[in-house]
């Protein structure tokens, strides 16, 4: 943990200044991100980075170093959405891991970006996630937006602190769902029983979950889905607490489903959101993975 003493000689400067200045070998760039994620405090007080210091405030703050691996760039085939100069869209395969780790260096969505973008990505994630301003689960496909520089992540990474961008999501759960359309609030944090899995629980952090059945199936229903915030796993254990498992699921149900399918119906499916450069509003949409559309022409069939 790093702490500093606001001096009378600083006194009125902009925290982020006054911290790079202290700190040589930390950017304004890093100690803005260190503020969006609530990582430095003024007087044990979140703060923004354009707060002016006063004289007495005790500045903390602590930087993990992102583990070093060795990560290479790699000719994986992606499905593009949008590219420009500071950002790209993907639409993520289902079963393509985001970001190295857990021993994985290889064949992840950063490896496949890297063969694709060169130096072109934001470094605020540092080695391990360059450009990742945020994720989606291994099995979960869909729409994910990659920073190509430092200050479009600032600037979407804000906007997801401040509930600006909009995701939406389409699911088929087990069972029909009673409700056409419902809120699901209930804090998450990470299971006291297996801390490789999520849970609700009071003491947890805020979620929020909207949804409204787009089609009732026999003993499924097919959701479409909007959450307000971005907790691990938030939609597939919402569902799953609330009696509706997503199909597929092998960590919040049984896994167990009559298509054979190993891993969540879950896509990210439409993503709303302010360009950090353009300011112009962005609306984009990833198409269903082939074996979801299958699913559903399956259940189509049978009705």
């Amino acid at each position: 943990m790093n702490r500093y003493i606001v001096k009378k000689e600083d006194m009125n400067k902009r925290i982020d200044k006054l911290i790079s200045e202290v700190y040589k070998d930390i950017s304004r760039v890093m100690i803005q991100k260190l503020i969006i994620e609530e990582n430095l405090k003024v007087n044990d007080n979140k703060v923004k980075a354009s707060y002016k210091v006063n004289v007495g405030d005790i500045i903390e703050f602590n930087i993990d170093e992102p583990e070093e691996l060795d990560i290479k760039a790699q000719d994986i085939p992606l499905d593009v959405i949008y590219e420009d100069n500071d950002i790209i869209v993907i639409n993520k395969k289902k079963g393509m891991v985001v970001h190295p780790g857990n021993g994985r260096t290889e064949d992840t969505l950063v490896n496949a970006l890297m063969g694709r973008c060169k130096d072109s990505l934001s470094g605020i994630g540092g080695k391990i996630r360059p450009g990742i301003v945020h994720r989606l689960d291994k099995d979960t496909s869909g729409i994910i937006i990659v920073a190509k520089n430092d200050k479009s992540h600032i600037n979407l990474s804000e906007q997801i602190k401040n509930r600006k961008v909009n995701k939406y999501y389409i699911a088929l759960v087990r069972g029909n769902v009673i409700e056409n359309n419902a809120t699901i609030n209930m804090p998450i944090e990470r299971s006291t029983k297996d801390r490789k899995k999520m849970a609700v629980n009071e003491k947890g952090k805020e979620a929020i979950t909207h949804f409204k059945v787009l089609k009732r199936y026999n003993g499924y229903t097919l959701l479409e889905i909007k959450i307000d915030t971005g907790r691990t796993h938030q939609i597939r254990v919402h569902l799953s607490e609330i009696g509706y498992p997503v199909v597929g699921d092998e960590v919040y149900s049984n896994g167990k489903n009559k298509f054979g399918v190993k891993g969540q119906c879950l896509h990210a499916k439409r993503i709303e959101f302010i360009h950090p450069v353009t300011n112009k509003k962005m609306v984009l949409e990833a198409e269903l993975p082939v074996y979801f559309k299958n699913i559903l022409k399956e259940l189509d069939e049978e009705e």
